[in-house]
């Protein structure tokens, strides 16, 4: 059986909508989903290990979750509508306390950013590019929907990276979108 990473977006969990779509459609993958921890400081590390262990043979994030599997280094990704600057985007990443669109694992119904998670934000996404290799530009895939008004970082994406494309949809995946556009990627960077 193949597997499947899934990176969630901010706020959300792993069992968002979208995760229950790839399980419909892809029913021959096994997909792991975790809840993502708020602050960059924890997540980052915790998505490199969890990667580590379960050795997937793709990873897929959407918004912020893209944002973390572009960073997961030696492993085939695709990255959608990826949140590449999150500690820029104000309307999105503000102090304050927050309710999770999703339940969460452990229960908690709300979050609370501070200032020293924005500023970690910043750090990570000032390096968040440093260590590409020849093998990671060739197998981290960029999708991009057309009418995304909330993350515009397709440029950014594409200097680093040249599989870059764009997708009619928006911001939020929907069923049509995964059928369409997501499943068909996933299914050909796996094949055998």
């Amino acid at each position: 059986m193949k597997k499947l990473i899934y990176f969630h977006g901010f706020g959300s969990s792993g069992a968002s909508g979208t995760v229950g779509t790839l399980r419909n459609l892809l029913p021959e993958f096994n997909i792991i989903a975790p809840d993502i921890p708020i602050d960059p400081i924890d997540a980052l590390p915790y998505l490199k290990q969890l990667c580590a262990d379960e050795q997937p043979d793709i990873v897929v994030g959407t918004s912020m979750g893209g944002m973390y599997a572009q960073q997961m280094r030696g492993f085939v990704r695709i990255c959608v509508n990826p949140a590449l600057t999150m500690s820029t985007m104000s309307s999105v990443l503000k102090t304050g306390t927050f309710q999770f669109f999703n339940r969460r694992k452990d229960n908690q119904k709300t979050f609370r950013i501070t200032r020293d998670i924005i500023q970690h934000h910043n750090q990570m996404e000032r390096h968040q590019f440093d260590d590409i290799t020849d093998w990671d530009r060739e197998h981290c895939y960029g999708l991009f929907g057309i009418n995304d008004t909330m993350v515009k970082t397709y440029d950014l994406f594409h200097k680093h990276y040249p599989h870059a494309s764009r997708f009619e949809g928006e911001h939020r995946l929907n069923e049509k979108v995964i059928k369409k556009v997501l499943i068909p990627l996933i299914l050909e960077l796996t094949k055998d």
